[in-house]
């Protein structure tokens, strides 16, 4: 079946763009097309790296912020301009690029599996093992597992919804595009119960791509720090990633529970 890849990407000190140029050739032979929705600040290069794949790109507005609270927008869009460049598509799966990124290179296999479970369903949530789920620093998952608790009282699913990867029939993808108004992080959780509650099938798969991808961007720090461990700890032990963390958890219980 054809896949669409859309997706959104952050990168303004550049840092993933040696990764970018190992792995966009492998999405380019995974997916029918892509269309990436880059942040203002992005590094002009990974415009480059993308267009040399034959990727739709394009860039969001200045006036949007990049906040956990604006989330919602930023994946809307990127959405949308998949379904308006691919208008008949079958399927579509949307996922931050860099995460993307990171489940291609590292979970290939993996990769091609979920695509061809999702299409059972018109929106399936990537979710993680408890391994890969645990590869998160501490501060993220004891804040996620309030956010599980209460999409599972507005769903009836205890399912992992904060890998903010998904599958969707070309229907979903119409229906989060033209339906959806949550301009936040909260979207994780008010998608899916959009679909849900339209009648649509939601799906669920734990998968091992979506471990905690972040350290892709930040070998250097690992390495001086002596290793992920040590790395993690130290963000642990930072009491504003303890509030930001609470911050967003608050918007997607918002969501999870006004849905």
């Amino acid at each position: 079946m054809t896949w669409i890849l859309a997706a959104t990407h952050h990168d303004p000190e550049g840092r993933l763009l040696a990764q970018m140029e190992r792995v966009l050739p492998l999405l380019a032979e995974r997916f029918a097309a892509v269309a990436v929705l880059l942040t203002p600040t992005t590094v002009p290069a990974a415009d480059a790296l993308l267009h040399q794949q034959g990727a739709v790109v394009r860039r969001g507005l200045a006036t949007w912020s990049i906040s956990h609270l604006y989330l919602g927008v930023w994946r809307r869009a990127a959405l949308a301009a998949a379904l308006g460049h691919w208008p008949m598509a079958p399927h579509f799966l949307f996922c931050d690029l860099d995460r993307m990124l990171h489940w291609a290179a590292c979970y290939p296999d993996e990769l091609v599996d979920a695509m061809a479970f999702a299409e059972a369903y018109a929106c399936t949530i990537y979710g993680r093992t408890a391994r890969a789920f645990a590869s998160h620093p501490r501060a993220q998952r004891e804040t996620e597992a309030l956010v599980h608790h209460s999409f599972a009282l507005a769903s009836g699913h205890q399912w992992d919804v904060m890998a903010a990867a998904r599958g969707f029939s070309r229907p979903a993808a119409e229906l989060i595009v033209t339906r959806s108004q949550d301009p936040s992080v909260g979207s994780d959780c008010s998608w899916p119960l959009l679909c849900q509650r339209a009648g649509l099938s939601v799906g669920y798969m734990a998968t091992e791509g979506m471990e905690f991808e972040t350290p892709d961007r930040y070998a250097a720090e690992i390495a001086q720090l002596g290793g992920v461990e040590a790395w993690l700890a130290q963000l642990d032990s930072d009491p504003q990633h303890w509030l930001l963390r609470l911050e967003i958890a608050r918007a997607e219980l918002r969501s999870a529970l006004s849905s």
